[in-house]
């Protein structure tokens, strides 16, 4: 066994073109460092709908130009076999380690197996890249980001013509002829033939971006803004400045790209003290509201103050303020969110007369959606132009939720006052997440099975009234490894992360306010509940 793991990574190092994975692996197979060898060698990333992602290193279960260029090709070979040779493929990256390197080979692979490859000019946010495969008419596109991912990680994105990311069976067709490359000598990598974008496709997104703002509505509102260490910066002020906002004030040690995230543990709003810089800054300059983008740009945080301080709005809370503000200016079409977001949407979509649809989670289903008009995530994720882009888009959903403050401000009002307003028009809907992050996956399937084994009959004395396993699918939805829970007046899904080792379980518990004065006991109840529940799956789960 020790033989043939010293084997393979020799066979790996042979064909390895990067100089400093080469390095890397060599001195572990020189070290004989068995258990660190035995881990970059215990198999392959799996290539699935997230395309790929995982920690930068040497060896196949690493991120690395190998296994990237592994990914171009067998990404070739389904383009090639679906009748697509020749077509574009357009190529994003972000500013995280080896980013560009892995752009690079793409178009390099592309153009040897004869398709036309187009890169983007630098880093830039995934939106972008969206926009471009439908804009520039391509067969598929690229995008090399971990998103919010630690800074150690790196990943791969995969779109199809339709300017969505894939589905199956499109990811295991893929996986399959990545599977079937013997080695990289038969990988054709020409030194050049792809073509280096200008702006003119940024400029074309810049432009579609204000046309998600009604004509002549408030543009008055004042934001602080974060990158958060990526690529968000330069697209977000032009978009900003095209749409006649204040400019936002930058929350300077984050505002530029920097792939080491120094001052975050973790680069997701979401995550505890991401957003500490931006409320500091904001305690100074007292703005309407904060705006943050995750790294790659395709997520929007949205931070409030709240009864005299600071507060981030959860992801729910502001897909039902998009909701509510297209609907207010009358949009029509689908408005669509996954599974494990509020039911306030299909609440607020039902009173306007709205279609709904509820799919599985991943933007890869929103997107997909007949008649999309609007499609949101709780995970920060918001999709408020779909036939521009259909991915969630970071810069346009802060200029819509900008102008939303811009027409309240003019009003008197703040953004908390609306969704008072919707919490007594159709209850308080409150949402928590139960989120374990683990080192051993296996810790999240042994949850899973216990919960399967030995499934709960009630949370916080709330009799569970249907228990669904989502691996067999319903009606609407596909099979997806998920358990959905109904109880009286909640609903709980737990499932594991598709990108993050983590187990994640989506709380949402609904009381009825019937006037403002009503709020607060409603806000007290909710959370009472939301933490009882949380108590309760723990438990349950053994986690």
């Amino acid at each position: 066994m020790h033989d043939d793991l010293i084997a393979r990574a020799h066979a790996w190092l042979a064909e390895d073109p990067d100089p400093e994975t080469r390095d890397e692996l060599a001195k572990l197979i020189e070290a004989g460092d068995v258990t660190e060898l035995t881990d970059r060698f215990s198999g392959t990333l799996q290539f699935g709908t997230a395309g790929l992602r995982g920690e930068l290193g040497a060896g196949p279960m690493r991120m690395n130009r190998s296994v990237v260029i592994r990914a171009a090709a067998g990404l070739a070979a389904y383009l090639n076999a679906k009748g697509e040779r020749g077509g574009l493929v357009v190529i994003g990256y972000d500013a995280r380690h080896k980013s560009a390197d892995f752009a690079r080979d793409t178009a390099a692979v592309m153009t040897g197996a004869g398709f036309r490859a187009a890169v983007l000019p630098r880093p830039l946010p995934t939106p972008v890249l969206a926009f471009a495969i439908r804009n520039l008419g391509a067969v598929a596109g690229v995008e090399v980001t971990a998103s919010h991912n630690p800074p150690r990680d790196n990943g791969y994105k995969v779109y199809l013509g339709d300017g969505s990311q894939i589905v199956p069976p499109a990811d295991a067709e893929i996986a399959a002829e990545i599977d079937a490359i013997v080695s990289l000598d038969d990988v054709p990598r020409p030194e050049a033939g792809w073509e280096i974008l200008d702006d003119s496709v940024l400029n074309s997104y810049l432009a579609r971006t204000e046309a998600v703002l009604a004509a002549g509505s408030a543009r008055t509102a004042r934001t602080v803004y974060t990158a958060m260490h990526g690529v968000g910066k330069d697209v977000l002020l032009a978009a900003f400045a095209r749409a006649g906002f204040p400019e936002p004030v930058l929350v300077a040690e984050q505002a530029e790209p920097d792939p080491d995230f120094p001052t975050v543990a973790f680069p997701n709003p979401e995550e505890p003290g991401a957003m500490d810089l931006a409320f500091a800054q904001a305690r100074t300059t007292d703005p309407d509201l904060i705006i943050a983008n995750d790294p790659d740009a395709d997520r929007c945080a949205v931070a409030v103050k709240d009864g005299g301080d600071w507060r981030m709005l959860r992801g729910d809370e502001v897909g039902a303020l998009l909701a509510a503000h297209l609907v207010r200016r009358g949009a029509r079409g689908t408005f669509a969110e996954s599974i494990v977001s509020s039911s306030l949407l299909g609440r607020i979509a039902e009173k306007a007369g709205l279609p709904y649809e509820e799919t599985l989670t991943g933007f890869k289903w929103i997107a997909r959606v007949e008649g999309l008009r609007y499609g949101y995530e709780e995970a920060l994720g918001y999709c408020v132009d779909p036939d521009g882009v259909r991915d969630k888009d970071g810069i346009t959903a802060a200029l819509l939720i900008t102008e939303l403050a811009s027409e309240l401000k003019e009003e008197g009002r703040t953004l908390p006052d609306l969704l008072d307003d919707l919490a007594v028009e159709h209850g308080l809907h409150a949402t928590d997440q139960l989120s374990v992050r683990v080192e051993d996956l296996s810790v999240i399937a042994r949850a899973m099975q216990r919960l399967r084994e030995q499934p709960p009959t009630e949370l916080a004395g709330l009799a569970i009234t249907r228990a669904e396993d989502l691996t067999r699918g319903t009606e609407k939805l596909p099979p997806t490894d998920g358990l959905r829970y109904t109880l009286e007046g909640a609903r709980v899904i737990v499932r594991p992360s598709g990108t993050e080792p983590k187990l994640k379980c989506y709380l949402e518990v609904v009381v009825p306010a019937p006037t403002h004065a009503d709020l607060p006991a409603a806000h007290a109840t909710a959370n009472d509940l939301l933490a009882a529940i949380k108590r309760d799956l723990s438990a349950a789960a053994g986690i």
